[in-house]
């Protein structure tokens, strides 16, 4: 049986959920969710940016990338990462 640990959270977890106390509609969290994934997005854009103008990123690294199965390298890495 698995040990029972109390959840610590950290600054902005305490922040997010004194705003979301807040949220009194539906409305009002599709608005925060959106809020939230644009700025999520805004970042991933300027991090593969980043990464064209390196040249880390490329054509060739994103024709390599359609071809993958993104859904089974992902659960590869998580395998090779609990294994260790």
């Amino acid at each position: 049986m698995k040990s029972v640990r109390p959840t610590v959270f950290n600054p902005a977890q305490l922040y997010l959920l004194d705003v979301f106390s807040d949220i009194k509609t539906d409305n009002e969290l599709l608005e925060i969710k959106k809020l939230i994934s644009d700025y999520y997005a805004k970042k991933l854009d300027g991090m593969l940016d980043e990464m064209w103008k390196s040249g880390e990123l490329d054509q060739k690294r994103l024709d390599e990338i359609d071809q993958m199965d993104l859904h089974q390298w992902l659960r590869e890495k998580k395998d090779a990462e609990n294994a260790v």
